[in-house]
């Protein structure tokens, strides 16, 4: 504890005389200051017990103690000192009643006892203090480190709940709680998550202060990290503010848990190369060899079905428009607030290893220049997680577009579930379903639903339809001219399979008449509808165009 007015008086050296103010001698005092002026507020900084002889006093005018006392309250004062045998025998009245007006505690000073003795007690009593913080700071280090390394950081935040008194809680990179110590502050700390994102947004090392609502707790959150993006966040709360032992054990508890994010971001880039050789190795067709490699690390994936996940970032409306040397879309102030994760591979990647930890999966991602590769469990948390990361970037690019606003959007393809034989084929699947999301303008699709759907959604890219309307031009220049219905007549002949009376019914003409204009179609066209390359060519033109 520092030093108090209460352990002042309470020391047998210094004979101090509580004269008005006792009940407020628990007050912790910051310094022992001695200062004749009239006024010696410019000099207070607030905490000091202030020592006078009244030399520049009128220690016996009323009005003139209570506007001396009451700067020094409004100066934040917590007591003052008055020497008696010096230039008053006794404390004047006036000084003795304006000082318990106040509420400020008054110490009459015998004259035996010099200031400096005063001063000396104090700063012995606030270096005391100091010593005892350091030593139990350095106690809480060590105990600290050891539960760290025999326990991990669950055993950390143990410790640190107990030095602290009160509650602490450990964040994942996806701003999830991973541990808390004791086992209730987990719903509490869970409450927080907002939080930790705003603060997981600002560069490492990042602190603030904020409030659990429902609850009167005072809690202090931590980035945890040295890199751009913070990897983890730590959260303590307590009942009041943090003393120094507190902070020391505090301040321990980041160091340790920064050393050890560092050093699982080195395993964790050390694993994303073996990740790589064991990926190269499945694309290869060579799954034995990809066993062998992975061992324990990936072994348990490779035994059960999983999932290729190729992701890439591609450029959002703004990109779009600043690489064609136009000015992006001015973006509403009043608009939604849109993550800024949702062109960021990393975020999504963060959000799967997360999940994959915490339900005990294994997983594989490797990043692939501007792409992210992901093999997760079929039917895992992970491929969960990622498809829920989808949801959220859908709806956050709607806003984004919306706003002109998005600079790069993401883009998922999901493979069929698949084994270690079958890799190369669940790797085109991705492929093969990321360029379907990207043509249909979609943050995540899988290959069951490009295999289960229709190809006509895809007769809608921008080549197919530039194709179809040069294909079709002639035709539809010969029917402006009045001189027939040869598109409509092509759509009805193909549509009946080339059967000449179920078409010319259609189309309520003579099955002459409809043998005719196919002959102009050939014709104009310069192609044999004999051929079936030329039927299927026509047909998904005319689908094409029949959607615009």
């Amino acid at each position: 504890m520092p030093p108090t007015l209460a352990s002042l008086v309470h020391h047998s050296a210094l004979k101090l005389i509580v004269r008005a103010g006792g009940d407020h001698l628990d007050v912790p005092v910051r310094w022992a200051h001695v200062s004749e002026l009239a006024d010696p507020v410019p000099y207070m900084e607030g905490g000091e017990l202030l020592l006078i002889t009244a030399l520049k006093l009128d220690a016996e005018d009323p009005e003139s103690m209570r506007r001396y006392v009451r700067r020094l309250v409004g100066a934040g004062v917590v007591g003052l000192g008055f020497a008696v045998g010096v230039n008053y025998d006794e404390i004047p009245q006036a000084l003795v009643d304006a000082a318990k007006e106040e509420g400020l505690p008054l110490l009459e000073v015998p004259r035996r006892t010099p200031f400096l003795a005063i001063s000396k007690a104090v700063s012995a009593a606030i270096a005391a203090e100091q010593y005892r913080a350091v030593t139990a700071g350095f106690a809480a280090q060590r105990e600290l480190t050891r539960q760290t390394l025999n326990s991990g950081p669950e055993g950390l935040l143990t410790a640190l709940a107990g030095h602290i008194d009160g509650w602490a809680a450990l964040y994942d990179a996806s701003g999830s709680v991973v541990a808390a110590a004791p086992d209730w502050a987990a719903r509490r700390a869970a409450r927080l998550t907002a939080e930790v994102e705003r603060l997981r947004e600002r560069p490492a090392p990042a602190s603030a202060v904020v409030g659990v609502p429902d609850h009167e707790d005072r809690v202090e959150l931590h980035s945890i990290g040295t890199g751009r993006r913070p990897r983890a966040a730590l959260a303590v709360g307590t009942a009041a503010a943090p003393g120094t032992a507190e902070r020391y054990a505090v301040h321990s508890a980041i160091a340790l848990l920064t050393l050890t994010t560092e050093r699982s971001r080195s395993l964790h880039a050390a694993e994303q190369r073996i990740g790589a050789a064991v990926l190269r190795m499945l694309l290869a067709g060579e799954p034995d060899h990809a066993r062998t490699v992975a061992g324990d690390l990936y072994g348990g994936l490779l035994d059960a079905p999983f999932r290729m996940i190729v992701v890439e970032s591609v450029p959002g409306p703004a990109a779009r428009a600043r690489a064609a040397g136009q000015e992006p879309a001015p973006v509403s102030a009043s608009g939604p607030a849109v993550p800024l994760a949702t062109g960021d591979p990393g975020g999504l990647a963060e959000t799967v290893e997360s999940a994959a930890a915490r339900a005990g999966e294994t997983l594989l991602v490797v990043p692939e220049g501007d792409r992210l590769v992901v093999l997760a469990a079929d039917g895992g948390a992970a491929v969960a997680a990622c498809a829920e990361y989808a949801t959220a970037a859908e709806a956050a690019r709607a806003v984004s577009e919306h706003a002109g606003a998005d600079e790069y959007a993401l883009v998922v393809g999901v493979s069929a579930p698949a084994g270690p034989i079958a890799a190369a084929v669940a790797y085109k699947q991705a492929e093969q379903a990321l360029s379907v999301a990207r043509r249909r303008g979609r943050v995540l699709v899988e290959h069951e639903q490009v295999a289960a759907g229709s190809v006509l959604p895809l007769l809608a890219d921008d080549a197919v339809k530039a194709f179809a309307d040069g294909l079709l031009r002639a035709l539809r220049e010969h029917d402006a001219t009045g001189r027939g219905d040869l598109v409509a007549s092509l759509r009805a002949w193909l549509s009946r399979h080339g059967q000449w009376d179920s078409a010319a019914a259609d189309l309520g003409v003579h099955r002459h008449t409809l043998r005719y204009r196919m002959r102009r179609v050939e014709e104009i066209l310069g192609r044999s509808l004999d051929d079936p390359d030329v039927r299927m060519e026509l047909w998904l033109a005319l689908k094409a165009t029949s959607t615009e």
